[in-house]
């Protein structure tokens, strides 16, 4: 049984097509022929050990509320970009593209030269589509176009993170300020916060990926932007040039200098990061906000008893910087639900298609393709909690459909643990704040070409400069080495995109 919604739509675009073909045009007619189409085939990521069964369950609820068949091409995601560019070169593409590696240079290429359907203009016509945030969809063009359903994220996810037990035990108040958390930072190293008697405590727990996670999130609070900022003469520069972000490192240098950082961050993966929390070594993360959870949990599986509480912070500020975030999510954008032009041909088959996508975003598609089926893969308590009967059955039949949702937002599942229900919704208060990257749209050939090696002499240069082993003038004299290897080059280019962007 196809749902009734599909008929009627098949009926209306029926109408539409028999009108067209009555003004006796060929193209009418292709327009009239297509519209009957009634099955789907996708090319999605994989990210559990084994796909689920064809024709299962889960695939059949979503066929049925969907009302098309649907064949899913499962591509493992550590092979996404060799499939995709595999795909791509031969032109074997399914009618939707999961398409989520953002920076790929032969997908964004594809997207340019016009082999996917630019879908901006439809998307006012599906209920769900017309509701994806215009914050999502600036970050999702590509040249100014919108070649895909941007996959939809939480737009911002971070915070501070910070011992609230620790903070009760000093008789301190949370800090919502980077002064204030300095002063913390200071207390959690000097004042013996666990009580312990012993000198084993730091404020700052960092990682080696400091510079592009942890500091990065904190420099945004000092009006450093996300990888790039837009100047008053709208010239787009990599933030690493701007004061702000030096600024910021003068700040963090100082905290490593005093001691109120784990010293040896720059070569602290991350997990042993998260087990240095766990243990009581640091309590300041700048981590996802839903951490919270999974460092109490770590941290109880080693002491039942350890007294860890977090405070779960989102409105940090510095001094008269408006409060903002930056987007550790590419602006709530994980890719694109790509339509190849040569797969879907018509008008008609891309709004079936479309209308497919919207659909997969209604609540109760979102349920299957999370939590599965109720009663045979999960339950409800009284308030509302989801609980996995059968933990293998739930990651055989469901688990690989969940990184397919079209969009991570369509509602929060409510929890038995009280720090992940605050963190989705100081996550959702974040995205009035989000600070996305202004180049994220753009094309810079350079960029593509050079980029991945003139970002890790600059990190290298931060880990110097933080630790003491240069100075800001040998930071800067790095960057300024670094200008006539792409540096300017990029900033041509991108400012350049940005201003036809711009009109």
């Amino acid at each position: 049984m196809r749902k009734t919604r599909f008929g009627a739509t098949m009926a209306a675009s029926a109408v539409i097509a028999l009108a067209l073909t009555a003004c006796g045009d060929g193209e009418a007619e292709q327009d009239a022929e297509a519209s009957t189409k009634d099955s789907i085939s996708w090319m999605t990521m994989l990210h559990t050990a084994t796909t689920p069964e064809t024709d299962g369950v889960v695939e059949a609820a979503l066929e049925e509320h969907t009302g098309l068949s649907i064949e899913f091409q499962w591509v493992p995601d550590a092979s996404r970009d060799e499939k995709i560019n595999a795909a791509l070169a031969s032109d074997s593409l399914a009618d939707v593209v999961s398409l989520t590696s953002i920076n790929n240079t032969t997908v964004r290429q594809a997207m340019s030269q016009g082999q996917f359907w630019e879908v901006e203009e439809y998307l006012a016509e599906f209920p769900n589509l017309a509701e994806i945030p215009e914050t999502t969809i600036d970050v999702a063009r590509v040249d100014g176009g919108l070649y895909g359903v941007p996959y939809q994220k939480p737009q911002a996810r971070y915070g501070v993170l910070v011992r609230q037990d620790w903070l009760d035990n000093l008789g301190l108040e949370v800090p919502h300020t980077i002064e204030d958390l300095t002063e913390v930072a200071k207390a959690f190293t000097e004042n013996d916060p666990d009580g312990n008697g012993v000198a084993d405590t730091v404020g700052f727990y960092d990682r080696e990926e400091s510079y592009a996670v942890g500091f990065r999130s904190l420099a945004g609070y000092f009006g450093a932007g996300q990888y790039f900022s837009v100047t008053e003469d709208d010239e787009v520069v990599p933030s690493f040039t701007t004061d702000e972000f030096k600024d910021a490192m003068e700040w963090y240098r100082g905290v490593y200098e005093n001691g109120w950082v784990n010293q040896e961050f720059v070569t602290v993966q991350k997990q042993v990061q998260k087990d240095g929390i766990a243990q009581g070594k640091g309590g300041i993360v700048v981590s996802g906000l839903f951490e919270a959870k999974n460092f109490q949990e770590a941290a109880r599986a080693a002491d039942p008893s350890t007294p860890q509480e977090w405070a779960l912070i989102n409105d940090m500020t510095f001094e008269d910087v408006p409060r903002r975030i930056l987007t550790d999510t590419n602006g709530g954008m994980g890719g694109w639900l790509a339509i190849p032009k040569s797969s879907v041909e018509t008008e008609a088959d891309l709004k079936v298609v479309l209308g497919f996508i919207n659909d997969l975003m209604d609540e109760e598609a979102f349920d299957l393709m999370t939590n599965g089926i109720e009663g045979t893969h999960y339950e409800l308590d009284a308030d509302g909690v989801v609980t996995i009967l059968d933990e293998a059955v739930w990651e055989q039949e469901v688990q690989p459909f969940g990184s397919s949702r079209p969009s991570e937002v369509v509602k929060a599942f409510k929890s038995s643990n009280p720090y992940t229900n605050l963190a989705n919704e100081l996550m959702k208060e974040n995205d009035e704040f989000m600070v996305a990257n202004p180049a994220q749209a753009l094309t810079s050939e350079t960029y593509n070409a050079q980029w991945s090696l003139i970002d890790q002499q600059v990190m290298d240069a931060y880990n110097q400069y933080i630790t003491g082993q240069i100075d800001m003038a040998g930071f800067e004299d790095v960057v300024e080495g670094l200008r006539g290897q792409g540096v300017d080059a990029v900033i041509e280019e991108l400012t350049a995109a940005y201003a036809e962007t711009q009109g």
